[in-house]
């Protein structure tokens, strides 16, 4: 497996919000023009985020990020021979849009982006909780929808393989950054829907 070290001009968690203002004008320095006059307009928001010290992004697990209970993943991969005119063709059939991903439970979106002149593929898709929970949840409830799809991508094992796994996080890429604007899982944001549909229609019954 392989593992990730963190650049050597990374700010770290614990420098001050001036020692990180200060380096960013460091790293700056030799950047184009349009860099430069962007990073002083924004100094002083960036310095107030910075002294917040918002939630950390964590590890997903085995790869990828994770900021409160949402995880991304993001895979980019080559294509087999015919792969990539099979897997566009299968998801054009339904429109591009794959609803019965919706029987995971915890996937909150998956994209299925071409590349290089149909060669490689990038997926990425945000999902809740870890890496590895995610994976089997795709092996035990919708495996055949999953191996239809990533039979496109060169050598896959297939995701009842013991190989799986390792297969997925050699082409993983984990994110250097990552923002979630809600911290609510699939399930809670449904029930909230709910809800607030059964309170609108409280809300119509009350003032018919």
């Amino acid at each position: 497996m392989a593992t990730e070290t963190p650049t050597a001009t990374a700010p770290q968690a614990d420098m001050t919000a001036e020692q990180k203002i200060s380096q960013l004008r460091e790293l700056f320095a030799d950047a184009p023009e349009v860099g430069k006059r962007a990073l002083e307009k924004v100094l002083s928001r960036l310095a107030s985020d910075a002294s917040q010290k918002p939630p950390p992004v964590e590890s997903a697990g085995r790869v990828g990020s994770r900021l409160g209970k949402v995880s991304e993943l993001t895979i980019i991969v080559p294509f087999a021979p015919g792969g990539a005119r099979r897997l566009r063709t299968f998801l054009q059939l339904f429109g591009g849009n794959l609803a019965g991903a919706d029987d995971v439970g915890t996937v909150h979106d998956m994209r299925f982006v071409f590349l290089d002149n149909d060669t490689r593929m990038l997926f990425a898709t945000a999902y809740d909780g870890d890496w590895d929970a995610y994976i089997d949840d795709f092996a035990t409830k919708i495996p055949d929808f999953l191996d239809i799809i990533d039979s496109a991508w060169e050598g896959w094992p297939g995701i009842r393989s013991p190989q799986a796994k390792d297969y997925l996080a050699k082409y993983q890429v984990t994110a250097e950054g990552w923002y979630v604007a809600n911290d609510l899982t699939v399930a809670e944001t449904r029930r909230l829907r709910r809800i607030g549909q059964a309170v609108d229609q409280l809300l119509d019954t009350i003032g018919n």
